[in-house]
């Protein structure tokens, strides 16, 4: 059985964006970077042709990475989710850490788009996986590296 990948609709045009650029702008350079890398004859003392052939290598591998993902992305659009008023997949969560009395905002997403500095969770990180389900006005234990950590959910957002 197959696991889908939960992305939501910015995420997987995120990552065709960046498909579309590693097939139509990178891996043409790389090409044209070993042709002209074979022109300087021998090719194994040539640094160049060693070096773009392993950037040929990553790029390629990265573009299977992203075409595997999306052909196995479940996209997921949280305006059309029933949510019952729980934090879901897509949701954007604000909590109070409550020792620290510190709010934060985050939107709950798929790995491939989440980014801590721009408040983007992924669904997999401790803090998702501890607010996935509960209502508003819950606290919330989070098991963290650091220890446990107590968060009051504020408000849930469907946007």
């Amino acid at each position: 059985m197959i696991n889908l990948i939960p992305m939501t609709i910015r995420g997987a045009e995120k990552l065709r964006q960046e498909l579309k650029k590693l097939k139509n702008i990178k891996r043409p350079r790389i090409i044209t970077a070993i042709a002209e890398a074979r022109e300087h004859g021998d090719l194994k003392e040539n640094a160049e042709y060693h070096s773009a052939r392993e950037e040929q290598s990553f790029c390629e591998g990265r573009i299977k990475e992203i075409e595997l993902k999306l052909s196995n992305s479940q996209i997921i659009d949280i305006k059309k989710i029933s949510n019952k008023g729980r934090v879901i997949f897509g949701s954007t969560v604000s909590i109070l850490n409550i020792k620290k009395n510190e709010t934060f905002r985050y939107k709950i997403v798929g790995d491939d788009e989440s980014d801590f500095k721009k408040n983007l969770i992924s669904i997999n990180s401790p803090i998702a996986r501890g607010l996935v389900g509960k209502k508003n006005n819950t606290i919330v234990t989070i098991h963290t590296p650091g220890g446990d950590v107590e968060y009051k959910i504020l408000k849930i957002d469907y946007i």
